[in-house]
């Protein structure tokens, strides 16, 4: 519809024909055609299970996934480490630098790893409890 000025709207002068089938609204069992309705029906179901089935294949985790999520923990926690190192370098008291690395260290970590990343793994985790403990020696004393 458009507007041209004070005069109101001008309707469009074509007119569309009524097609053949839309001759209502049917139930599917009230005749017509019924292997329409049949389909349908097929392809309504067919699109559900493929729904499911990619909801169900976000569930699976990718074992590429998996080693970059515990490259970049590992990764994280050196940074952290680094930021500590820093910081009790420059003399500087530093709870937010371990309240990071408390929070990177309480991160999950999956058990299955390859052999030589579970090693680095494992190593990276040792030493940030091992400064952890450090600091929590240096505030008793």
């Amino acid at each position: 519809m458009k507007v041209n000025g004070v005069g109101g709207p001008a309707v469009p002068s074509t007119s569309r024909p009524a097609s053949k089938s839309a001759e209502g609204f049917r139930l599917p069992g009230s005749g017509g055609s019924s292997s329409a309705s049949a389909a349908s029906a097929a392809s309504s179901s067919t699109g559900v299970s493929g729904v499911s089935a990619l909801m169900a294949l976000q569930g699976v985790e990718d074992p590429i996934e998996r080693r970059r999520r515990a490259i970049r923990r590992g990764s994280n926690l050196l940074d952290k480490l680094d930021e500590l190192k820093l910081a009790l370098l420059a003399g500087e008291a530093a709870p937010v630098n371990l309240q990071g690395l408390a929070r990177a260290m309480s991160e999950t970590r999956e058990g299955d790893e390859e052999a030589g990343l579970k090693t680095v793994l494992d190593q990276i985790d040792l030493r940030a409890a091992v400064e952890m403990a450090k600091v929590e020696t240096r505030r008793k004393t």
